[in-house]
């Protein structure tokens, strides 16, 4: 890996743990209590310092409750807003078993399968995921119009007070 590769890993993965820590409204002295660190140290990590620490990685994830697996996977995307949308549905672990029990199920037959089989498996399942939430967020809002109609607006009543008699 060559420096500007560690130069965007080291800006992504510090723009992930702001975000994160900024999403789960924590300064920076409770999560460096938390990893057991100096706070120095804990803004030198945040900064992107050093090399990638997956040990730290983890231990921030637990302190703050998020996804390690979605921070290390954001430094491959290159997107640290995929670490912050994966934070409280916890996607990448999520995958990661589901991997390992696949591993553990089919074992050596895992070479067989062709680069194809495996593109168009993902490709799918990852479409059927968008498409989940689009449906639920359709199905959120027509919810939503179905019932506004039941609720009284302000306009609804007349401009009196609750005496009956008129409001100033």
């Amino acid at each position: 890996m060559d420096r500007a590769d560690r130069q965007s890993q080291s800006e992504t993965l510090s723009a992930a743990l702001r975000l994160i820590r900024s999403h789960r409204r924590m300064k920076s002295a409770d999560v460096a209590h938390g990893m057991n660190m100096a706070l120095r140290s804990y803004e030198h990590f945040e900064a992107g310092g050093g090399r990638v620490n997956l040990d730290r990685i983890h231990r921030f994830a637990e302190v703050t409750d998020s996804d390690p697996y979605a921070i290390l996977a954001a430094l491959a995307l290159g997107s640290p807003e995929f670490a912050l949308r994966t934070v409280d549905n916890k996607l990448m672990t999520i995958l990661m078993v589901a991997l390992q029990e696949f591993d553990e199920e089919v074992g050596d037959v895992l070479a067989e399968l062709d680069a194809r089989t495996i593109i168009n498996t993902f490709t799918r399942a990852l479409k059927d995921l968008a498409l989940q939430s689009v449906r639920r967020d359709t199905a959120a809002n027509a919810w939503l119009q179905q019932r506004l109609g039941r609720l009284v607006s302000p306009g609804d009543g007349e401009d009196e007070g609750s005496s009956g008699t008129p409001a100033p």
